[in-house]
């Protein structure tokens, strides 16, 4: 069997009488982590790092503008595609979960290479969603603590949400998956009282506005502004992955993880799309917004129901529950460095695999995970619109690294492969990957569609010109350092022997 490269003086392996552990090593691994993650925890670390209070909040004024209550819809639209999305990954985590998630399932799925880029990719759009969240989170904190938010303000209260984010992590799986459960009720807890509240006091409008434009849209067509604001369900749904990305942390992963995504799709998606049907109703003058004449409708909705103490307050809540997201991207990071340098697939391998004995978590994966977004929060000092370069890669990162696994696996399974974990679609696996693949694709195509022809081009092109720079720094680390083809973890097993052969002229095919 092969098995991947071990960090030196590491701590003793798991029980050897652990079936976790032996279905791992039957896959060619040994691990070191604590599994002290229970469902309802690792369900815990999906929804906070999909953060329905974060992801609203911060789009919230946004879509309203452009589009009109109707935007709500896009939640439903995003949901269900990446409901989609999320039962191709459970199907492909249930067989192997090992940690890292889009790295280790692509380099099973299809081989080394494609492997090593879609964690790249992935890789580079959770460091810098660690740097948007936590740079986000600067005017609620200035809000709550009665200051004006300043570009010195924001970054200080950035480095402060990294700096928390980093010491719960040092801390062990333990404290994360206790830190993840408290942030994930407090949020849900917060959305909930929030939205009730502000249906029984400040509710200005029947359910029918939410069929109602409002006027948005240009040139009679309302489709193109739907299409904008639909990015408020887009950058919602994601986060699940994370339940996967910690698999080896997790008891009974199989059959657990492909459940918490599935769970934090459904309460995840239900908390923002309540929330925001809350908000919308409670906006007074829907032309306000939509004019830019009131350019924060979230801090006036809740003004006017809960008054300016009651705001701080909410504010707290919405401060923890950036904390919770920031840890949350943290922690998936570091599993995914980690992986890459179990495998010797990164520069600094030896020092990025290494384990504390003391709290069973990679501490210098970790590091890399404060510092690399600290740098770009800091850089905003220097370039705001810089920071704004990098973070508008994120989302489509996210979406593209996501879509790299479903395309592995849809050409797996059209080479002979046959999920088999505990969770499988069945003969309804073929159609869903098909449908996952095809909502994917669209998602990132209404990301990187260009809407300012008033700005100069690179401007209006700024995604998939950041996607395209990403990906090109990928293949030239590729080609310098052929990092993807050291150790000898299994790759491309999942495709059975006689169907394994690739077209010699795809570059990212060879396993």
């Amino acid at each position: 069997m092969s098995t991947a490269r071990e960090p030196a003086a590491a701590p003793p392996a798991a029980e050897p009488g652990d079936a976790d552990s032996a279905r791992l090593a039957a896959l060619g691994y040994e691990t070191h982590f604590k599994r002290d993650m229970s469902l309802w925890a690792n369900f815990s670390l999906g929804f906070t790092y999909l953060s329905p209070v974060v992801g609203v909040y911060a789009l919230f004024a946004f879509s309203l503008a452009t589009a009109g209550p109707p935007m709500i819809w896009a939640f439903v639209i995003a949901g269900v595609g990446q409901l989609l999305v999320a039962l191709v990954f459970g199907e492909i985590v249930s067989q192997y979960p090992v940690s890292g998630g889009i790295y280790p399932w692509a380099r099973r799925l299809w081989g080394r290479r494609w492997a090593w880029m879609s964690g790249w990719v992935y890789l580079f759009a959770l460091l810098a969603t660690i740097a948007s969240v936590s740079y986000g989170a600067g005017p609620y904190a200035a809000a709550m603590l009665g200051f004006r938010p300043t570009a010195t303000t924001t970054i200080v209260c950035a480095l402060a949400i990294l700096a928390v984010a980093t010491l719960i992590n040092l801390s062990g799986t333990r404290w994360l998956a206790l830190a993840a459960i408290i942030g994930f009720a407090a949020e849900l807890l917060g959305a909930l009282a929030v939205g009730i509240w502000l249906l029984a006091t400040e509710r200005h409008h029947g359910l029918g506005v939410l069929f109602d434009g409002q006027g948005t849209g240009s040139g009679g067509s309302y489709a193109a502004a739907f299409l904008a604001a639909s990015l408020i369900g887009i950058f919602q749904y994601y986060g699940f992955e994370a339940c996967g990305d910690v698999a080896e942390e997790v008891r009974d992963p199989a059959r657990r993880i492909p459940r918490a995504m599935r769970m934090t799709i459904y309460v995840g998606g239900a908390a923002a799309t309540f929330v925001t049907l809350a908000l919308v109703l409670s906006v007074a003058d829907f032309g306000a917004v939509i004019s830019g004449a009131d350019a924060d409708p979230v801090t006036t909705a809740l003004t006017a129901a809960f008054g300016s103490g009651m705001v701080k307050v909410i504010l707290g809540i919405v401060l923890i529950s950036f904390v919770s997201c920031a840890m949350s991207l943290q922690a998936a990071a570091s599993r995914l460095t980690y992986a890459y340098a179990r495998d010797d697939m990164i520069v600094g391998s030896r020092v990025l695999a290494r384990f504390s004995r003391a709290r069973h978590v990679p501490p210098y994966a970790l590091l890399l995970a404060a510092v690399l977004p600290a740098v770009l929060v800091i850089g905003s000092k220097l370039s705001a619109d810089a920071l704004t370069k990098i973070i508008s890669f994120a989302s489509l990162g996210i979406y593209l690294g996501f879509q790299m696994v479903v395309l592995a696996a849809l050409r797996a399974r059209l080479r002979g492969w046959r999920p088999a974990g505990h969770f499988t679609l069945g003969r309804w696996g073929l159609a869903v990957n098909i449908a996952a693949l095809v909502y994917g694709v669209s998602a990132m195509v209404n990301m990187s569609w260009p809407r300012t022809p008033e700005a100069p081009w690179y401007d209006d092109y700024i995604v998939p010109l950041s996607g395209a720079v990403v990906i090109v720094l990928g293949l030239v680390y590729m080609a310098a350092t052929r990092h993807y083809g050291r150790g000898d973890a299994p790759a491309g097993d999942a495709i059975p022997a006689a169907g394994r052969a690739a077209p010699a002229t795809d570059p990212l095919t060879t396993p």
